[in-house]
């Protein structure tokens, strides 16, 4: 998957098409993202315990398929590719531009083994 949390996506399709936001969450094996202000749902929540009863809204997942990336120059959808940089790293790039959205990072945890 291409995108990454805290990518600036526009919806691309359904009833908040044209609109922009930051992605919170991504799911991967549902293939749905999590976006910021967007695809507002309501829940009924009863209440329990003295507390009362609320309807609490929430942001609801997208299908990966009805995001694009903003491209950072032009300001509109666009796909992401990748490329090998003048020092050897991998950057994720605009399709539309060129312009570079960051570089990416190998990520190696150490784990240490402890013996009891």
């Amino acid at each position: 998957m291409k995108f990454r949390v805290s990518d600036l996506v526009m919806v691309i399709a359904g009833s908040d098409k044209g609109k922009t936001g930051k992605i919170l969450k991504i799911l991967k094996k549902e293939r749905r993202v999590v976006v910021e202000g967007l695809n507002k749902k309501t829940k009924h929540v009863k209440g329990r315990d003295g507390q009362p009863g609320e309807i609490v809204l929430f942001s609801a997942p997208f299908d990966i398929s009805n995001i694009a990336i903003v491209d950072p120059k032009t300001k509109k959808p666009s796909r992401i590719g990748y490329r090998i940089d003048a020092s050897g790293e991998k950057v994720r790039i605009s399709k539309k531009s060129g312009s570079v959205l960051e570089k990416i990072t190998a990520k190696k945890e150490v784990k240490n083994k402890v013996k009891a």
